[in-house]
């Protein structure tokens, strides 16, 4: 399968730069699998599309405050971005700034660039600009006075209010970037699917950085996918099961979600270990179809499940998702979902429609 296949062309002017001042006034583009059509709504028609007894299930991971500044002990400045903790306490990290080799040293900056007590080590040279990185007191302690909220390379504006890249229903720190189909949810609106009857669930995936990645190879079987934490607890997974054999249908919120469950759905089905090549397994006649429903499994730990077409949905009956960049892995998720040739066209009136795109940008709904 091509990586080029799933491109296509988006006007520079539609990638969003900011939210809308009301979180739910985005625009939703409505893709109904069945008839192959495409509707335009507006986000709080969400509610026309569910019925009592259906789960949403969000992921409830936090946005950390992962962009720190810091200066060598010769005076150069040092960017870093911090991806994930190690079980060890230390950090792996993108850093900007020269000659960082192991052992070197980083004094932290506040807000006003002066220098903090909080001092960086370089523990390890990674791949290209990544760095194993450990602290002198703990980084908790600090995030919140010195840390800077990291937001994707294609937002180039300065976001006034950092609550904007947070969902309102965020609970555990974690991610590197936010879960941003969830941004769309008010409290309002997450009240109003409960008086209908819907189940709202949460699950966590810490996201990284490597969700904005395309994919570099050539083939999409020889991409490796980015591993992330995640984790459904054994109630969530319970309720989940318990609304789904009751004859609910269950809706995801973003692909962090869709990738948790799906994980969730593959443990339950006896899969263990790596998850990277379950799509091809799919493609290749192991399985025919679309799965019959699966229940899903508590697990907690990390998930390199790769979704792209030839994957067999085994828990997922609807998404709710934002527009994606070309070649990503995320895109790949959708066609995989939508199916490749009704997405494109699907993207292709959004572009024509002038949709707003990426993490601050409009929202799909796939039936």
């Amino acid at each position: 399968m091509n990586t080029a296949d799933f491109n296509y062309f988006l006007p520079p002017e539609l990638i969003a730069q900011r939210p809308l001042t009301q979180r739910d006034a985005s625009r939703l583009m409505v893709l109904d699998r069945t008839s192959q059509s495409v509707s335009q709504r507006t986000f709080t028609d969400l509610l026309d599309y569910f019925q009592p007894g259906d789960i949403l299930v969000a992921n409830n991971s936090r946005v950390i405050p992962a962009r720190l500044y810091g200066r060598k002990p010769t005076g150069g400045k040092v960017e870093l971005l911090l991806l994930n903790e190690q079980d060890n306490g230390r950090w792996h990290a993108l850093v900007g700034g020269k000659r960082l080799d192991e052992g070197s040293q980083i004094h932290l900056l506040d807000y006003n660039e002066n220098e903090t007590e909080l001092v960086v080590t370089v523990t390890a040279v990674l791949d290209g600009a990544q760095r194993e990185l450990s602290f002198n007191q703990p980084l908790d302690d600090w995030l919140d006075s010195i840390g800077h909220t990291p937001l994707p390379p294609y937002i180039h504006e300065h976001l006034d209010d950092a609550e904007r890249y947070q969902t309102v229903y965020s609970r555990p720190t974690g991610s590197a970037a936010a879960p941003t189909a969830g941004l769309h949810f008010t409290g309002d609106l997450l009240l109003a699917l409960r008086d209908k009857g819907v189940i709202f669930e949460t699950v966590t995936l810490h996201v990284g950085l490597d969700t904005f990645k395309p994919i570099e190879a050539e083939r999409v079987e020889a991409h490796t996918i980015h591993s992330e934490w995640a984790s459904l607890s054994p109630e969530s997974a319970k309720r989940i099961n318990e609304a789904k054999l009751a004859g609910g249908r269950l809706i995801a919120v973003g692909t962090t979600s869709v990738r948790t469950l799906e994980t969730g759905a593959l443990r339950s089905a006896g899969i263990t270990g790596p998850l990277q090549t379950i799509s091809a397994r799919d493609a290749s006649g192991e399985t025919s179809g679309f799965c019959p429903w699966k229940p899903v499994s508590a697990f907690t730990g990390a998930t390199d499940l790769f979704i792209y077409p030839g994957y067999k949905y085994r828990a997922v009956d609807r998404m709710i998702t934002n527009f994606h960049l070309p070649q990503s892995s995320l895109l790949l998720l959708v066609a995989a979902f939508a199916g490749r040739d009704f997405m494109l066209r699907a993207y292709e009136t959004a572009v024509a429609e002038r949709y707003r795109f990426f993490s601050f940008g409009d929202a799909m709904l796939i039936l």
